[in-house]
């Protein structure tokens, strides 16, 4: 009989299942993304209903089946009720999760990829910051953590610009979200972002349509 697993995470994907379950999808701290199912969890008055929802962090200990892991308790820490009153924000934070869903991998060291995302959500709570900024900067920094950044352009950007792009790069996460830039700089690093994005996470991802109708 194999003994249950406790896993710091968050949930990036939530999908109902059959009458009563959802199938989720953590990216975790010791596994990277996995696949979990919750039972019964649809049922009312369930005592993990409200912890297999998008945005919610915690530690999950989940029974380790021979195909699939089930969730048996959530003890969270973060359900970000922030983004859920915030439908710019939400959007943003969902395309956040989509791409860290295309570019993670079971079993992988996704640590860092983890703590951008948490760190990118907290950022989007911040009235202080633009959502916009805090975009280009999750892409730019995913990419790095993706292993994929050719490093700073040729061509006639602003200085401000080069330098927040090599801020990005090297900086740790926890450090990213200190800085904000003028509207041209803005400009000049939402173009660049969307380069390495396309480039190097080509996927088609539908929470960015709806961030672009917005």
């Amino acid at each position: 009989m194999r003994e249950c697993v406790e896993v710091t995470a968050m949930v990036i994907k939530a999908e109902p299942v059959g009458e009563y379950d959802k199938r989720v999808v953590l990216l975790t701290k010791e596994r990277g993304k996995i696949s979990a199912f919750a039972r019964g969890v649809r049922k009312t008055n369930n005592k993990l209903m409200a912890a297999v929802s998008p945005f919610v962090f915690g530690i999950f200990t989940l029974y380790e089946g021979k195909s699939s892991y089930t969730i048996c308790e959530a003890n969270v820490s973060n359900y970000f009720e922030q983004l859920r009153g915030d439908m710019e924000a939400a959007c943003y934070g969902m395309y956040f999760m989509e791409l860290c869903e295309y570019c993670t991998r079971e079993n992988n060291d996704e640590k860092e990829i983890l703590k951008l995302l948490y760190q990118s959500l907290r950022a989007l709570t911040h009235t202080s910051l633009s959502c916009r900024l805090v975009r280009c900067v999750f892409e730019i920094k995913l990419v790095v953590l993706n292993g994929e950044f050719p490093g700073i352009p040729e061509g006639n950007f602003e200085d401000s610009t080069r330098f927040a792009l090599q801020f990005v790069a090297q900086a740790p996460v926890a450090k990213l979200y200190t800085f904000t830039v003028n509207d041209s700089v803005l400009a000049e690093m939402e173009k660049l972002a969307l380069q390495y994005r396309k480039n190097c996470l080509p996927g088609r991802f539908l929470t960015l349509e709806v961030l672009q109708s917005l």
